[in-house]
């Protein structure tokens, strides 16, 4: 390994990357890969504040916690602990800590907001307890630097993309107040969608499109009258005909948010369309219709059957499952099902 300082070209290039990244992944693996690679470092990982907000069901504070976002290797710790954050805090330079009997020997360097405030931490670990070489310290601190440079930005960007998820899920929950029979399925079924996304290896901004789209899949649906949306048995051809109108109703809302990307929009204009050309709007077909509305499609009819309506009772997973599976290369994508089967597999074990 070399613990020199970093050629000028590779120092280039990892600042190149970090201020043209567009996530914490692209901007920071090749920094910690560059730790690993070119000092005495076993590990290193990246932690970084996360703040919660006070409505989130999912933590009981509003207090941030400092999780590992990104490794390579063994984080050494799953999150930052108050008595290191209070280090932290308060170390102008790195912060040298010795093997304990929580966690392996550390180097860390704080990496702050313009203000100064700790926005999070690049550390290091070895397996022994030996002292860190010189050139160790120096790179830690470049990078570190460069950390600053591009942390704070990603930060910004990351909490902006958190108030638009917050929106859209209030918009769709605007929806199921007006349609009991949809209460809790858009959560339901925008979670499995993001399952059966990560099943089958989409990339992370793909997963978030798919997870955008799911909340406003059925939008539309706020523009239809009272004697549709509620109608108790079979819609007559005219109401069906209204029915089907909220998917390009849908599609012109959600194009009035010019933060939604292309991906997500496409599950809201293509969730009613079929493999084998069937369906509506616009009668697509196999891979025309895109992955997100394919994923999107199975696992909205999944959940549906699971489900009680006003108009039969809730399915069995099993019987919905089995459901899908006879569709597959009729109404659905048969690699989508093949995923859905895979992830629901899992959960059933």
């Amino acid at each position: 390994m070399d613990t020199g300082p970093l050629p000028s070209d590779l120092t280039l290039h990892l600042t190149q990357v970090g201020l043209t990244a567009s996530s914490l992944p692209g901007a920071l693996n090749p920094v910690l890969q560059t730790i690993t690679g070119h000092t005495s470092a076993s590990a290193a990982a990246y932690y970084q504040r996360r703040d919660h907000p006070a409505s989130s069901r999912a933590v009981l504070t509003t207090e941030p916690s400092y999780p590992a976002r990104i490794s390579r290797g063994p984080a050494p710790l799953p999150t930052l602990p108050p008595d290191l954050l209070r280090r932290l805090t308060h170390e102008p330079d790195l912060l040298n800590l010795p093997a304990t009997a929580h966690h392996p020997a550390l180097l860390a360097a704080p990496i702050r907001e313009r203000g100064g405030e700790l926005l999070g931490a690049l550390l290091m670990t070895r397996p022994d307890s030996g002292p860190w070489r010189p050139g160790d310290c120096h790179l830690l601190r470049t990078l570190a630097g460069l950390v600053t440079l591009v942390a704070a930005r990603l930060h910004a960007e990351e909490r902006e993309r958190d108030a638009h998820e917050h929106a859209l899920r209030a918009l769709s929950l605007a929806l199921e107040a007006r349609d009991h029979d949809l209460r809790g399925h858009t959560d339901r079924v925008t979670q499995l969608a993001t399952l059966v996304g990560q099943a089958m290896h989409l990339a992370p901004d793909a997963l978030g499109a798919l997870r955008w789209g799911a909340y406003l899949h059925d939008i539309g649906k706020l523009t239809l009258p009272d004697d549709v949306l509620h109608h108790p048995g079979p819609l007559t051809p005219a109401m069906r005909e209204r029915m089907r109108q909220h998917v390009d109703e849908g599609l012109n809302l959600a194009r009035q948010l010019p933060f939604l990307p292309p991906e997500a929009l496409d599950v809201i204009a293509a969730h009613h369309e079929r493999w084998d050309g069937s369906g509506y709007p616009r009668g697509r077909s196999g891979t025309a219709i895109p992955l997100t509305a394919r994923i999107f499609a199975a696992c909205d009819v999944f959940d549906a059957l699971t489900s009680p309506r006003a108009y039969k009772a809730a399915w069995t997973p099993g019987d919905a499952l089995h459901f899908v599976q006879q569709g597959s290369g009729t109404h659905f994508d048969p690699q989508v099902v093949q995923a859905l089967t895979q992830v629901l597999g899992h959960h059933a074990a």
